[in-house]
């Protein structure tokens, strides 16, 4: 029920001059009930980047990942966190706005058709 902020899985970002931020922008995603999942925390995790970027010494990574998402502010909520439609029209993230990826879709197996046998 409670986050570990000192699990390895973190990369350290928990902590450091923008640990505040990152640790509620990542909250906020993991608890966030709303469809999309973590929608509602797209403004603390802009708060975040914007932090990252008055700290590129400690963040220089996090700012060059997120260099290649520049000029996308402009387009729609779904786009921006990398939606796209699947044929069955349900969502697939590749990633939320943080950079966090979304889980993957289940993959479909094919069912085994159950045998006939005949009787002698």
């Amino acid at each position: 029920g409670e986050i570990n902020w000192d699990c390895p899985c973190l990369g350290g970002m928990a902590h450091g001059p923008c640990g505040p931020e990152f640790r509620e922008a990542f909250s906020c995603f993991v608890f966030s009930e709303d469809e999309p999942k973590g929608i509602n925390c797209v403004e603390k995790f802009k708060h975040m980047q914007d932090c990252f970027r008055a700290h590129p010494e400690v963040y220089a990574d996090e700012i060059m990942n997120d260099d290649d998402d520049e000029g996308e502010e402009a387009l729609p909520v779904t786009e921006t966190a990398g939606l796209s439609s699947t044929p069955e029209g349900t969502a697939v993230g590749e990633a939320d706005p943080a950079g966090i990826p979304a889980p993957e879709k289940p993959r479909r197996t094919k069912l085994d058709k159950p045998s006939t046998t005949t009787s002698s």
